[in-house]
């Protein structure tokens, strides 16, 4: 009922290797940038996504979650990496039930390096 519910929920669906539940996740016309350099979008094109990444049992970690931006129906939850490159990030829409599904995710964005390294 939090849109930073949706990390934690993320997180234990993968390890549970349930693509079904990790596209519940999102709304039917969501888009995800994953792979890195394409997307994927609609809720059926991201499960099976997920179940091909899932099939080799990949183990996430939780993430801790940086401060959360709401404005009205909308929700912007970001997570930093463990290994400090870049961050993730996700929009999240209030649902009329007053849960939360996710709309946009950029699951890798890297920051770029600094000029001259």
């Amino acid at each position: 009922m939090r849109p930073e519910d949706l990390t934690r929920l993320f997180v234990e669906r993968s390890n549970a290797g349930d693509a079904a539940g990790v596209a519940a996740l999102y709304e039917p016309d969501a888009v995800l940038a994953y792979p890195p350099g394409s997307r994927t979008v609609g809720r059926d094109a991201i499960r099976a996504l997920w179940e091909k990444v899932l099939a080799d049992r990949p183990h996430f970690e939780p993430e801790e979650p940086l401060p959360t931006l709401v404005s009205g129906d909308l929700a912007l939850t970001s997570t930093p990496p463990r290994d400090g490159a870049g961050a993730r990030a996700q929009v999240a829409r209030r649902q009329p039930d007053g849960s939360w599904l996710r709309v946009l995710d950029q699951p890798e964005f890297v920051t770029p390096p600094e000029p001259g390294t």
